[in-house]
């Protein structure tokens, strides 16, 4: 008896290692499927970079993806192995990340020689939003949004501050009445501001002129909004950016492939169609009054 306990233990244990290995590798097959099939029907080749914003949980300490300079070498890997006369398509889901990673993979999307269209299905933030606006082509969903490209400053572990505040705080204070380490900061807020909306700038003026570009770039950082605002479909048109809302239905069966670990109790619940209309009642109805 206890041979055979010891014996259903093993099994239990290797069928629990191995059931999410498969399912894991069931995905990852249909994620293959999904992106041949969109880069056949459309003629391009497909990049993805989805961070899921959502923790993981790994022996209780939450882990969040962001957009790393791991991410700039792929991506840019990828687009120096497209032949120049290939379009690209970008599905880009991402809350941003560094700087330098996001500008690279902005710079390498606008020297590609053939059109590159960026698909944004939920939201790509601060970064993400530098690499969406690089493209010849935006597509989002109708609920979508991109955000601010203000850059969020850290010092000695303290932050983020974005850096139109700090350099707000200076000029309302005035120098002579702050630290030296805010004057520092302040310093280095005002080259981030004029590195981004210089580079910003670059990207936009071709496609907007001059003038539009300077107010786009300007409106994006210098802190009007919060660093999370969503910039939707209406709210980027407003400031004379084109956006479509085409959406290939790929790109949505595609972001359903990344799933997150399983929850005790799932968040969010729906019925996959909405159900059958009850059938009215038989019978004499009450008379009104």
């Amino acid at each position: 008896m206890s041979e055979w306990l010891t014996g259903l233990f093993w099994v239990f244990i290797v069928f629990s290692v191995l059931v999410p290995m498969i399912r894991q590798r069931v995905i990852e097959m249909e994620r293959v499927s999904v992106l041949r099939a969109l880069e056949r029907r459309r003629g391009t080749r497909v990049i993805t970079m989805i961070h899921r914003q959502e923790a993981l949980s790994l022996l209780g300490v939450p882990i969040f993806r962001y957009l790393t300079m791991e991410d700039s070498e792929q991506v840019l890997r990828a687009i120096r192995l497209t032949p120049d006369d290939r379009p690209i398509d970008i599905i880009l889901h991402t809350p941003g990340g560094l700087a330098l990673a996001a500008t690279q993979i902005a710079y390498g999307i606008r020297k590609h020689p053939a059109p590159v269209s960026v698909f944004v299905p939920h939201y790509a933030m601060s970064g993400g939003t530098l690499i969406a606006l690089a493209a010849n082509q935006l597509v989002m969903d109708e609920n979508a949004a991109l955000g601010p490209i203000d850059p969020q400053l850290m010092q000695q572990n303290e932050g983020p501050y974005p850096a139109p505040s700090i350099l707000a705080v200076v000029k309302q204070k005035g120098p002579e009445k702050v630290d030296d380490k805010t004057l520092l900061l302040a310093d280095i807020a005002d080259k981030s501001l004029r590195q981004v909306r210089g580079f910003l700038m670059w990207l936009l003026e071709e496609p907007l002129g001059k003038e539009r570009a300077e107010g786009v770039a300007e409106a994006l950082t210098d802190g009007r909004w919060t660093h999370d605002y969503p910039l939707t479909t209406d709210g980027l048109r407003d400031l004379g950016l084109s956006v479509r809302t085409d959406m290939p239905p790929e790109v949505y069966r595609l972001m359903e492939l990344y799933p997150q670990p399983v929850r005790r109790q799932p968040a969010v619940e729906y019925l996959p169609l909405p159900g059958p209309t009850p059938a009215p009642t038989s019978g004499r109805q009450p008379a009104k009054r």
